[in-house]
């Protein structure tokens, strides 16, 4: 039945049919009406519900999974559960989904999906509370889990993930001074559970995942573009704005303000400091400039992560710098030591320390800060190193590299560039996805520095 839906609503992504024209088009990636984003996201929530729900709870043992959250106040998770015309809690929404195990036949019985709620939350979690009956929510929800008796009760609380932690101390506090004693002493953390909930890439959102990366990348090389720079007028903040509002104009989200910087042959030093938090925001864009951009989208709940290169060409050059290039090149090659370090069961600490140590052996002063994404930016899952935490990371980097996960493959490579008599920063970030077995990048990743204006094959 799921797979009967989902096709033709993916057909018509694809393909703009003549029934329901998409809201826009760009170049050659299909944009959805808002109707039928929410149609899409319904269908992938229903079957990550249906199939991946179940794989999660069982796989760590836990029979009762709770979420709470107050209107504007939600948990990282339980937003991700929320159908498509929900944009916030209401009131105070309680998700409880619980393993119903299987039948005396043998048949598994699936899990059951409530909400301790007035009404139902959309189509997937049925209203379980009869206010006429217990006008209390919390002696509601008692009720559930007295009926029910789960031998483990799962409740989102996490040292080590924010995602995971997203009940808070008043709604705790509540629901255990309702709670009867036994069922007290069930209680454990969902975080496994919640971090598998959000990290795992399904095959219907892999089936998506890549126009969407392709859309980000298109919009990357539209900005890095003659259409939008003007190298002697144009600064990095002009550029900046400009994405933010291409995206708005496509009627796309962001998850993060986007950043444009400059290296040259001056004397500034552009070290990690200068490179995420003291970059001047209003330098002109020059002849012989070295950009650079990191940016990403949102769209239909997944995101992207994406930093690239352009190159701005002085007059009499028809193409970027040699050494320049050979400098990207170590880039690339600092993309290719990490990915191949990925097997599943690595901690993103043996990555990390493993990819860093083969690029020590091939002369690469590289600097790894990878990390998954997904429904989040900076999503759960295994951290592969900090900016400034490059010996490892505590806690999210001892969690464990999976199958069908996502990730931005973030790094940069410092590399000495004779000519401008000074350190240059190849910063990297393309999304991939990682199967269980090997590892690909999502819609490919920059070997090439664009070049402003872009070569024309018919001028010489």
């Amino acid at each position: 039945m799921l797979k009967r839906l989902f096709t033709p609503l993916f057909f018509l992504f694809i393909t703009i049919n003549a029934v329901a024209q998409p809201a826009a088009t760009y170049p050659d990636v299909a944009i959805l009406t808002e109707r039928d984003r929410a149609r899409l996201v319904d269908e992938m929530l229903e079957d990550r519900f249906t199939n991946l729900l179940p794989q999660l709870m069982r796989r760590e043992g836990l029979d009762m999974w709770i979420i709470i959250s107050r209107e504007y106040n939600e948990d990282p998770v339980l937003k991700t559960m929320l159908p498509s015309t929900w944009l916030s809690a209401r009131r105070r929404t309680i998700m409880v989904f619980y393993d119903q195990g299987v039948d005396a036949k043998g048949v598994d019985k699936g899990i059951e999906k409530l909400a301790i709620a007035r009404y139902d939350v959309g189509n997937l979690l049925k209203g379980a509370w009869d206010i006429d009956v217990r006008p209390n929510q919390w002696e509601a929800l008692a009720k559930i889990i007295e009926d029910r008796k789960p031998k483990k009760i799962g409740l989102n609380t996490s040292t080590n993930y924010a995602h995971a932690d997203g009940l808070s101390f008043t709604e705790h506090k509540e629901f255990l001074e309702k709670l009867p004693d036994t069922y007290q002493k069930r209680i454990v953390s969902a975080e496994k559970v919640a971090v598998g909930w959000l990290e795992t890439r399904t095959e219907k959102e892999m089936t998506l995942y890549p126009m969407i990366c392709r859309l980000s990348h298109q919009i990357i090389q539209e900005g890095f573009s003659e259409a939008v720079i003007q190298p002697g007028v144009t600064t990095t903040d002009d550029v900046v704005w400009w994405f933010r509002q291409r995206i708005t104009s496509l009627g796309l989200d962001t998850w993060f303000h986007p950043t444009v910087d400059v290296q040259r042959p001056d004397q500034n030093d552009f070290n990690h400091l200068r490179t995420f938090s003291k970059r001047p925001d209003k330098q002109v864009i020059m002849p012989g400039d070295l950009i650079h951009v990191d940016f990403g989208i949102t769209y239909l709940r997944l995101n992207t992560d994406q930093q690239q290169h352009a190159y701005i060409l002085k007059p009499g050059e028809t193409d970027v710098p040699e050494s320049i290039k050979a400098a990207f090149k170590q880039g690339n090659r600092l993309q290719e030591i990490l990915t191949d370090q990925f097997r599943a069961g690595r901690t993103g600490n043996q990555l990390l320390l493993a990819a860093l140590d083969q690029a020590k052996k091939e002369g690469i002063n590289g600097t790894i800060y990878s990390h998954p994404i997904g429904v989040h930016g900076h999503a759960a899952g295994p951290t592969i190193g900090l900016w400034d935490q490059q010996k490892g990371v505590a806690g999210s980097g001892d969690y464990p590299l999976l199958a069908n996960t996502a990730y931005s493959i973030e790094l940069n490579a410092a590399v000495e560039l004779p000519d401008w008599k000074k350190t240059i920063r190849i910063m990297l970030e393309e999304d991939g996805f990682f199967d269980g077995q090997s590892f690909r990048y999502i819609d490919g990743r920059q070997t090439e520095i664009f070049t402003i204006p872009r070569k024309l094959g018919y001028v010489k």
